[in-house]
C-alpha cells in the first residue's frame, strides 16, 4: 500500500512540473487575443482604382503596428456593404456617406457606420464622339448610374452643365422623372456604375465615377468634358460594422490612411483627379 502511494505522489509531481514546462510550452493568450507581440489580419474591401491603390500605400505603415493589411477588391457598390455587414470584412473603402445612407435605408437589417473621410473624386461627362458639349446634338444619349444616390448626383451634374433642369428643391434624390426642362430632348439611360466606361462606344455622353473612370483609363482632369468642383460634398469614407469604430485597429487604420505620407500620394498620383479630403 505504501509504494502505491509513493507511485501516485510520484506521478503527481511529474504532471505538475511537465504542466508549468519549459521554452517549449506555447503561451496561452486571454480568450480570443493574440499573445503580446502577435499580428492581427486587418481585411478591408475596396474597389480597385483609387481606392485598392490607396490602401496599398499603407500596407508597410501598418505591418508595422502589428497589423496585416489584407485588401479585397470588388467591382461593383453592393457587394462590399453586404460582405461587411456579414463578418466576412473588418471595413470597406468604397463610397461616400449620401450612398451609404441610401444603402441602409433599402437594407434596414444593415448596421454600418462612418469612421471617417479620406478622398473626393469628382464625377465628370465623359464622350468618344464629341469634344465639347456644345457639340451635344438634339436627342442625344446619355448614360448615368443607375444607383439612386449616383444617379441623382450625375442628374446634378446634368444641370450644372445647363443640359438640362431639375423640379426645384431636388438634390440628391434626383431621378429622371424629376426632370423638369430638357432643351436638347436627351435620351438619359440608366446603367451600373462600372459598366459606364464601356457605354461609351455607344451613347453621346456618360457620366461616370472618377475610380470607373480610371479603371478605363480615362484621366479625369484631361479627357472630361465637364468635372465638378473640386469642394463636392460625396467624400469618399471608410465603413465599418456598429459597435466597431472603436477598436484598435480600425483606429490605427484611421490614422494611418490620413497621413502626410498619403495626402502626397493622392496628389501626385493622381494629379487633382483625387483630392485628399483632410
Amino acid at each position: 500500500m505504501k509504494g502505491k502511494f509513493l507511485a501516485a505522489i510520484t506521478l503527481a509531481t511529474t504532471l505538475l512540473f511537465t504542466g508549468c514546462g519549459g521554452g517549449d510550452t506555447p503561451a496561452k493568450t486571454d480568450g480570443d487575443k493574440p499573445a503580446a507581440g502577435a499580428e492581427s489580419t486587418l481585411k478591408i474591401g475596396a474597389t480597385p482604382a483609387p481606392h485598392a491603390e490607396i490602401l496599398e500605400q499603407i500596407k508597410p505603415d501598418l505591418k508595422e503596428q502589428g497589423i496585416n493589411l489584407e485588401i479585397v477588391e470588388f467591382n461593383d457598390y453592393v457587394q462590399p456593404n453586404i460582405a461587411l455587414n456579414d463578418k466576412e470584412l473588418d471595413a470597406n473603402f468604397f463610397q461616400h456617406e449620401p450612398y451609404l445612407n441610401d444603402f441602409v435605408k433599402e437594407h434596414k437589417d444593415l448596421k454600418l457606420k462612418n469612421v471617417g473621410g479620406v478622398h473626393v473624386e469628382p464625377m465628370g461627362i465623359y464622350s468618344k464622339k464629341i469634344k465639347d458639349l456644345n457639340e451635344l446634338a438634339d436627342g442625344a444619349t446619355v448614360s448615368i448610374p443607375n444607383d439612386p444616390t449616383n444617379g441623382g448626383r450625375a442628374l446634378l451634374l446634368l444641370q450644372k452643365a445647363n443640359l438640362l433642369k431639375l423640379k426645384d428643391g431636388v438634390k440628391e434624390t434626383a431621378t429622371v422623372q424629376d426632370i423638369a426642362e430638357n432643351p436638347k430632348n436627351l435620351n438619359v439611360q440608366e446603367v451600373e456604375a462600372a459598366q459606364l466606361p464601356r457605354t461609351l462606344e455607344d451613347v453621346d455622353i456618360s457620366i461616370i465615377n472618377t475610380n470607373f473612370a480610371l479603371n478605363a483609363d480615362l484621366n479625369p482632369m484631361k479627357d472630361a468634358l465637364f468635372i465638378e468642383d473640386k469642394d463636392s460634398p460625396y467624400v469618399n469614407i471608410i465603413t465599418v460594422r456598429e459597435g466597431d469604430e472603436n477598436r484598435e485597429d480600425i483606429q490605427k487604420l484611421l490614422t494611418t490612411i490620413k497621413s502626410d505620407k498619403v495626402k502626397k500620394f493622392i496628389e501626385d498620383k493622381y494629379q487633382g483627379a483625387i483630392v485628399p479630403a483632410f
